[in-house]
C-alpha cells in the first residue's frame, strides 16, 4: 500500500513536471502535494506507537486520496491530462483505496511494534 502511494506520487510528479509554468504552479502544485501527502501520512501513522494515532494518520491519508481525485478531475477539465491518463490514475487510486481500507480495518488496539 505504501509503495503504491509512493509510485503514484512519483508518476504524478513526472506528469506535472512537463507542464507549462502557469498550470504547473496552480493546478500542478496542488496535484503533486496531495499524493505526496498520502504516502507521508501512511508512513507517519505507521511510525506512531499507538493504534489510535496510526489510524488517525491513515484517515488523513485517505482524505488526501480524495483530494488527489479532485485535482485530477480539475486537471482533466482544464485539458491538462488526457481522459486515458485520468482513468489510469483513478484506477490506481481505487486500488490504493481498497488496500488502505483493509489496512485501516486491520489496525487493532495493540501498540505497534517494529515487527508489524
Amino acid at each position: 500500500m505504501y509503495q503504491l502511494a509512493m509510485d503514484l506520487a512519483a508518476e504524478v510528479y513526472e506528469l506535472v513536471d512537463g507542464w507549462d509554468s502557469f498550470p504547473k504552479w496552480t493546478t500542478g502544485k496542488q496535484l503533486v502535494e496531495a499524493p505526496d501527502s498520502m504516502a507521508a501520512n501512511i508512513s507517519e501513522g505507521y511510525g506512531r506507537y499507538f493504534f489510535k494515532e496510526n489510524k488517525q494518520f491513515q484517515y488523513y491519508s485517505r482524505g488526501s486520496q480524495s483530494e488527489t481525485k479532485t485535482w485530477l478531475a480539475k486537471a482533466g477539465r482544464r485539458k491538462l491530462i488526457s481522459e486515458e491518463k485520468f482513468n489510469y490514475f483513478m484506477e490506481k487510486l481505487e486500488l490504493l483505496g481498497k488496500k488502505h481500507n483493509n489496512y485501516i480495518k486491520s489496525i487493532d488496539s495493540k501498540p505497534m511494534t517494529n515487527d508489524q
